[in-house]
């Protein structure tokens, strides 16, 4: 069996940018097992798998070299991008149906965007757990629980400065922690970076997921729906974003990196 499969940078104008997603387009599911060895080979932070379901309608799953997880922007975006431009470039919108519950994508013509409806994770404050500030390091000024830990410092200096202990990460009930902090120059509302190593993702470079807990933060504090975010990683990303209740919206840029087959 010959399987197409091609791998595209997120949140990324160009190439070596953004985080890149492998993405299989598939007819039906292949097996579980199947999948997650092959996000496991493709060790990349997500491998997308889709099957079509109807006109603009996908079925969308998304695995880490180590597990399957619930919700992963990037990849989502970068599904689409190759569902707009490469698989169906008749289709601006789309729809997948994810363990998230249905997910909208909508290309943008003008700025080349596409925007992603994703659901809020609202977090709220709680004691930080004492394994959690000492695997993450520095000194938050507060610690919010939703899907992830949100550790929320004074200045992007230091979210830039964190060396986080991994294994000590691994060990927390959370699938993920998030790192955020105001952002440091004009038009960048606030700064991120976001560990899963539980997950077998160390350093995550641009979590569209994490995003839906971090806009609804940032925008009750700035009092502002529209927040400009940009992830601090090696590679780094910004996402343009919206908060609007119980739902944001993500938008960002996508760019082919490769396209191949796989033999099994």
């Amino acid at each position: 069996m010959n399987l197409p499969i091609y791998q595209v940078d997120a949140f990324a104008d160009a190439v070596f940018g953004g985080n890149p997603a492998a993405i299989v387009p598939l007819e039906v599911w292949l097996p579980d097992a199947t999948m997650q060895a092959i996000a496991a080979e493709n060790n990349l932070a997500e491998t997308a798998f889709f099957v079509p379901e109807a006109p603009a309608r996908y079925g969308l799953r998304w695995f880490t070299p180590a597990a399957e997880v619930d919700l992963c922007g990037h990849a989502t975006l970068a599904t689409a991008w190759l569902i707009f431009h490469k698989l169906r470039p008749d289709l601006n919108t789309a729809t997948f149906s994810t363990r998230s519950g249905d997910l909208h994508v909508t290309l943008s013509g003008e700025s080349g965007r596409i925007t992603m409806d994703f659901p809020a994770r609202i977090g709220k404050t709680v004691t930080a757990p004492p394994s959690l500030l000492k695997a993450l390091g520095g000194q938050p000024v507060a610690v919010l629980e939703s899907a992830a830990y949100m550790a929320v410092y004074a200045t992007a200096d230091e979210v830039r400065a964190l060396k986080p202990d991994m294994a000590g990460l691994a060990q927390l009930e959370k699938y993920g922690i998030i790192a955020t902090a105001p952002g440091e120059k004009p038009g960048v509302d606030c700064v991120s970076r976001f560990f899963a190593p539980r997950v077998g993702v160390p350093e995550d470079p641009v979590t569209g997921s994490a995003h839906c807990s971090i806009v609804p933060y940032w925008a009750e504090r700035l009092g502002k729906a529209e927040i400009t975010a940009y992830q601090a990683s090696a590679r780094g990303g910004t996402l343009y974003c919206r908060a609007a209740g119980e739902r944001v919206f993500m938008a960002g840029k996508a760019v082919l990196f490769l396209e191949g087959s796989i033999s099994l």
